[in-house]
């Protein structure tokens, strides 16, 4: 095997890991729920923790990979990945388990930047396009098998499988990583922008918190003082970021229209769409569907995904990213109010609902990825690519935990019509950025480049 298609292998594997344990857990949760004795705003931290510890250390694979190199930078965050695999799926208590899921974040964090940008590179530029291909290909499959293979594993055994099914797949490509990659000379770094590291870390760290404790009605004055607190660290440290001659993440970028407004687009419409799928998980579970019927639902979400895909890639060039993106909102809209219909015994409602939401993201993802890097200098692509990164990681932690964060508060005062008023705000959310989008001028919305 040539180095590109080695380099290439581990890049899609480390996006697989990345993917199942975003996807693969959400089915496990009622079961985690019954042993752990844990509560809505906890098992949101399940998956909160994970994309926190993600989060916090996307920044700093550029730096890290220019004084380590690559090859070591892959090998400690496999490393870090397996243990914090292997812990979590041993945890004793609720509490154990969402430190160690922060801790397999933090070393999974480094898998994708690095390993994108070391596949980019290595694969001639008339290649990439099929390379994208590839990557979405990997994005569309194991979203949409790894809640069915959740369920079966709590089903058959327990929901400690469900996160220790990652153990064997990621000593594999760290072994691989070790064996195929070849050693890169540390290159001269700029100074790392430590303040803003810490800045930024701390104030998503009690933004998240924040949420959470919101959601419990014994602790709202908490929840109330620690987003303020968020508020006042994240606002220094934008300040710290525009005095700063090389900050922890280049947000300058966002001047460009087009980088701004996608990245909107996946906060609002991807990222929503997790936090749906915790709601909608909770919802069927109390309606009488196991796990394995819940995570094959996710079978018409791929389907519709596959189709969305294919339409995007081509639909890009003749008519643009506006009408796709906003037909996209559409659908992902509809399906999620959708949902507020679903009913004991009759799955059909939540087939069309996650059929629709398939191909409502997908279409927006897709166009999103085209529209955000098609206005960028080439000497801006790496930077871009973590601020991108940052913000898919960012996007799922937020509306999970926004959305955990309305459903317990609404249970509390209405019990009755809690889960169909925080699918409708789901709903809502999903239509935000048509507004930005149509305000774009017609110049930015260009199909004339393509994604890195």
């Amino acid at each position: 095997m040539v180095y590109r298609a080695r380099v290439e292998l581990l890049y899609l594997l480390g996006f697989s890991l990345d993917l199942v344990n975003m996807f693969i857990g959400t089915v496990a949760y009622p079961a985690i729920a019954a042993e752990l004795h844990a509560s809505v705003s906890q098992l949101a931290w399940i998956g909160n923790a994970y994309m926190l510890g993600l989060t916090l250390v996307i920044p700093l694979g550029h730096w890290l990979a220019a004084r380590i190199g690559e090859r070591r930078v892959l090998c400690l965050s496999l490393a870090l990945f397996t243990v914090g695999a292997l812990l979590a799926g041993t945890a004793p208590s609720i509490a154990w388990l969402i430190a160690w899921r922060l801790l397999q974040g933090l070393g999974g964090g480094l898998l994708i930047p690095v390993g994108q940008a070391a596949a980019y590179r290595e694969c001639p530029p008339a290649d990439r396009a099929r390379l994208t291909t590839r990557i979405m290909a990997v994005a569309l499959l194991v979203p949409a098998l790894s809640p069915t293979l959740g369920g079966l594993l709590v089903e058959w055994g327990s929901w400690r499988g469900v996160l220790l099914i990652s153990v064997p797949l990621a000593v594999v490509a760290l072994v691989l990583a070790a064996c195929w990659l070849h050693p890169s000379v540390p290159a001269s770094a700029p100074a790392l922008d430590r303040r803003g590291l810490l800045l930024g870390g701390v104030g998503l760290s009690l933004l998240l918190v924040a949420l959470s404790l919101l959601a419990e009605p014994a602790q709202r004055m908490s929840g109330a003082a620690l987003l303020v607190g968020a508020a006042l660290v994240l606002s220094g440290y934008a300040r710290s970021a525009r005095r700063t001659t090389h900050p922890v993440l280049h947000w300058s970028l966002l001047r460009h229209a087009g980088l701004r407004v996608a990245m909107l687009v996946y906060l609002l419409v991807p990222g929503t769409f997790i936090g749906v799928q915790l709601v909608a998980t909770l919802l069927l579970h109390r309606q009488g569907y196991g796990p394995a019927a819940i995570g094959g639902f996710m079978l018409p979400w791929a389907i519709a995904s596959a189709c969305a895909i294919a339409t995007a890639r081509h639909g890009l060039t003749r008519i643009g990213a506006r009408p796709l993106l906003s037909a996209g909102m559409g659908c992902q809209a509809v399906g999620i109010a959708l949902l507020t219909g679903a009913q004991s015994g009759h799955p059909v409602l939540p087939v069309v609902a996650f059929a629709l939401m398939g191909l409502g993201g997908s279409l927006c993802s897709s166009s999103a990825q085209t529209l955000a890097f098609q206005g960028l200098a080439d000497t801006d692509l790496l930077p871009g690519s973590a601020l991108w990164n940052l913000n898919r990681q960012l996007s799922f932690c937020l509306a999970a935990a926004l959305l955990a964060c309305v459903l317990g508060a609404l249970s509390a005062v209405q019990p009755e019509r809690a889960f169909a008023l925080t699918l409708l705000l789901a709903s809502s959310m999903t239509l935000l950025p048509l507004l930005p989008l149509w305000r774009l001028p017609a110049a930015s919305l260009s199909p004339s480049a393509s994604s890195p």
